[in-house]
């Protein structure tokens, strides 16, 4: 392929079908970046759940101790 028709090929105007094909490929993408998003911060959630848990343990066992 010579250089002016890779040229060619990359300044072409999209079709309607390969511009929607583009998309969907795109919104995909960003699907599975949200859905990771979602997972991390649903890990997040249970840590501090935790967190707050073992630390209104810590403060009842303390506040006894007293």
């Amino acid at each position: 392929m010579t250089l002016t028709q890779q040229f060619k090929r990359i300044t072409r105007r999209l079709t309607p079908v390969e511009m929607a094909a583009t998309e969907l490929a795109e919104a995909e993408l960003h699907r599975l970046e949200a859905h990771s998003a979602v997972e991390y911060a649903t890990s997040v959630v249970s840590y501090e759940d935790a967190r707050i848990k073992r630390l209104r343990k810590f403060l009842s066992d303390a506040e006894k101790s007293v």
